[in-house]
């Protein structure tokens, strides 16, 4: 006698379980902080920028006389949209006699007095206001473009080893760009390369570097600024920001045109629904043409 035992089919497998979801929007903007952890500032008034002319040599006119000026500030990657506090904060370890400035203290400085809802600085001028009330010193505010005297104000500034706040729309590469606004950021500059014509600085005043023979780093502090020097020919300035932790170069030239085209708010930013603070008059009435000074030797009066 035979059994027939009927076994029941065997169940369904479990239903898949549902697709992760879409990656925050800002994902891709955290990108430089991903680079950036593993990486370390390179410290010192001229060893990265050294390190940068090496590799640009070929860039720079050898019929002229170069001279680097630059104090070290320090990195720091910024969290979200605060290029600008950010690069109040780097230029403030300039401050003499020194000061210690909490980031987090600049950003709820900036919130409480309504410059910023989100980390943002779109003023000129509110930077200059937040720059006198964390760093106790005075800040000038240029205004008029970065060429002629303002090129000049500028230029003199970092020979005295004092920071220039620079807004400016940034390329993908961090360099500046003109977009119209739609990519403005803040930079900090510390310092200054000059090309002159050979003789318009005395050997006595500056000494060649080790590495690269045709630049000179000036051995007296305080030796005047060539400025005025008929034989300039070249400006750029070295500059941080908040994306990298390496200086970069820039001609001042393309900072100046960068900064002069700064007019209207990123169209993607200004529909994402979230709060900015705008001065009346978009981007070009708030950072086109403009520059914060810090007199960090300066006690404010």
């Amino acid at each position: 006698m035979s059994v027939e035992c009927s076994l029941s089919p065997p169940p369904p497998p479990p239903p898949a379980p549902p697709p992760p979801p879409p990656a925050p929007a800002d994902s891709k903007k955290k990108l430089y902080q991903t680079i950036a952890s593993s990486r370390r500032p390179v410290e010192g008034d001229h060893t990265e920028a050294c390190s940068l002319l090496s590799q640009r040599d070929s860039s720079f006119r050898k019929d002229l006389q170069w001279i680097l000026v630059n104090t070290y500030v320090p990195s720091l990657i910024q969290d979200g949209p605060q290029c600008g506090l950010v690069a109040l904060w780097m230029a403030a370890h300039l401050r003499q006699p020194r000061l210690s400035v909490d980031m987090e203290a600049v950003v709820q400085t900036a919130l409480s007095r309504g410059y910023t809802a989100q980390g943002e600085m779109f003023s000129a001028n509110n930077m200059a206001l937040l720059a006198e009330e964390v760093c106790s010193c005075k800040a000038e505010l240029l205004s008029g473009g970065l060429s002629g005297d303002n090129a000049a104000a500028v230029i003199t500034h970092l020979w005295g080893r004092q920071p220039v706040l620079l807004p400016y729309d940034e390329d993908y590469n961090h360099e500046p760009c003109q977009r119209s606004g739609h990519r403005a950021h803040w930079a900090v500059a510390s310092g200054v390369l000059l090309g002159l014509d050979q003789g318009s600085v005395s050997s006595s005043g500056a000494q060649p570097d080790p590495s690269l023979p045709w630049l000179h780093l000036p051995s007296d502090t305080s030796s005047p600024c060539p400025i005025r020097s008929m034989g300039l020919r070249e400006v750029y300035v070295l500059a941080k920001q908040g994306k990298s932790l390496r200086y970069q170069l820039w001609s001042l030239d393309s900072v100046a045109q960068s900064n002069e085209q700064l007019r209207t708010m990123d169209p993607h930013r200004a529909s994402d629904g979230i709060r900015y603070v705008v001065p009346s008059g978009d981007v070009e009435a708030g950072l086109a043409g403009q520059a914060v000074l810090l007199h960090t030797r300066t006690q404010e009066q």
